[in-house]
């Protein structure tokens, strides 16, 4: 039965609210997506300074965080509305909503007194009374609460969309933090790499005051800092064994502040390229290491808005000269809106009773039926 779902997504970049609509036919290995309309909502600046406020350790208090749940939740809201206006789409036609809500925390391991943890905001009971619909929100707890660590979710869907049993292919994300998912001919593999835009952007805006590197032309003006680079690629994280999870709390704005004054000497230019090439490598090198494991790596599909940075893109493929590199585009999927349509396959395979994490992924001790769900009740 074909049903009209929305997928809300709000990444760790905070460039805005992407919102997919589409047509979901069917469950599981059945599953069938139509895209019916996207729009990525920018967040205005008093949202994200409020975002950035509950994030901080330092600013962040209870009244914030429990006040600016319920505040998203109204600015997701909107964002959905925006969009059925902008494509003259009847909201009434809404079947559900499944929203990623926006990460404020995550706590992968047990660590230091505190315990393994994730929070995402942006309160589904609200979602659901001014859309007048079926929420599914909350999607990390479950696998969570299975042992895992919440993340990655999206390889199920991956895996649901692109297993070939005849290839190894790879679909990798680059959105704040760079993520992948190779569906190996016999296993599937799912972590996070490490940062992806995060460091840039912020560097971006604090030495060029521009939201991004477009298509990377500073980093492709600029040389390497080889301490800078030394320093950042030193880092546990990337040491550390499979299945892993990092986000704000380890590549956000305090660490590249601290880096982008450390080397405030070195020219702009150059402290773009360096934090550049942290993503590329770090990409290209966990690559090589599954490689050494699988095999031939047949195709690496990439998404997010890091791929759009031709510079990435370019020297990925010169570090990985074996495997075919492609955008998630030419399969029908927009780059910009793979990982808000993968959320709307989520919440679907939910309300069908279905779990929907991969343990091979998260490191779960089983399969769990994934996010929390509020209905919409009208007398």
């Amino acid at each position: 039965m074909k049903k009209i779902g929305v997928g809300i997504m709000s990444g760790t970049s905070l460039d805005g609210i992407d919102v997919a609509v589409v047509e979901i036919n069917h469950y599981k290995e059945n599953t069938k997506i139509t895209t019916i309309a996207c729009e990525t909502i920018l967040f205005d600046s008093e949202v994200i300074n409020k975002i950035k406020d509950v994030i901080d350790l330092e600013k962040s208090n209870v009244q914030k965080i429990t006040s600016l749940n319920y505040e998203l939740a109204i600015v997701f809201s909107n964002a959905v509305i925006e969009t059925f206006n902008k494509n003259n789409l009847d909201i009434k036609n809404i079947d559900f909503v499944a929203s990623h809500g926006q990460t404020i925390w995550h706590q992968p391991k047990n660590e230091n007194g505190f315990v393994k943890s994730t929070l995402q905001i942006g309160e589904g009971a609200i979602l659901a009374d001014r859309l007048k619909t079926t929420v599914v929100s909350n999607f990390r707890a479950a696998d969570i609460a299975a042992g895992g660590e919440g993340a990655p979710l999206v390889s199920y869907v991956d895996k649901l969309l692109f297993y070939d049993k005849n290839k190894n292919i790879a679909l990798h994300n680059l959105g704040g933090i760079s993520n992948l998912t190779l569906l190996a001919k016999n296993d599937l593999v799912a972590y996070d790499t490490g940062p992806a835009n995060m460091m840039i952007d912020y560097a971006m805006k604090k030495l060029f005051n521009q939201d991004y590197d477009y298509k990377g032309l500073c980093a492709s003006k600029g040389n390497l800092i080889p301490e800078m680079y030394e320093e950042i690629m030193n880092l546990n994280y990337f040491k550390c064994p499979y299945p892993k999870t990092t986000g704000r709390e380890l590549f956000g704005d305090k660490y590249t502040e601290l880096l982008v004054n450390k080397y405030s000497k070195h020219d702009r230019y150059d402290i773009i390229n360096t934090l550049t090439m942290v993503t590329i490598n770090s990409v290209a090198n966990e690559y090589k290491k599954l490689i050494d494991k699988y095999g031939r790596l047949d195709e690496i599909i990439f998404s997010g808005g890091g791929a759009h940075n031709e510079f990435v893109i370019l020297n990925i493929k010169k570090r990985l000269v074996n495997a075919r590199v492609s955008l998630i585009d030419e399969y029908g999927i927009s780059s910009d809106y793979k990982e808000a349509i993968a959320f709307a396959i989520l919440g679907n395979e939910t309300l069908h009773k279905f779990p929907s994490n991969d343990i091979k992924a998260t490191g779960a001790k089983k399969r769990s039926i994934l996010g929390q769900i509020n209905y919409y009740y009208e007398e």
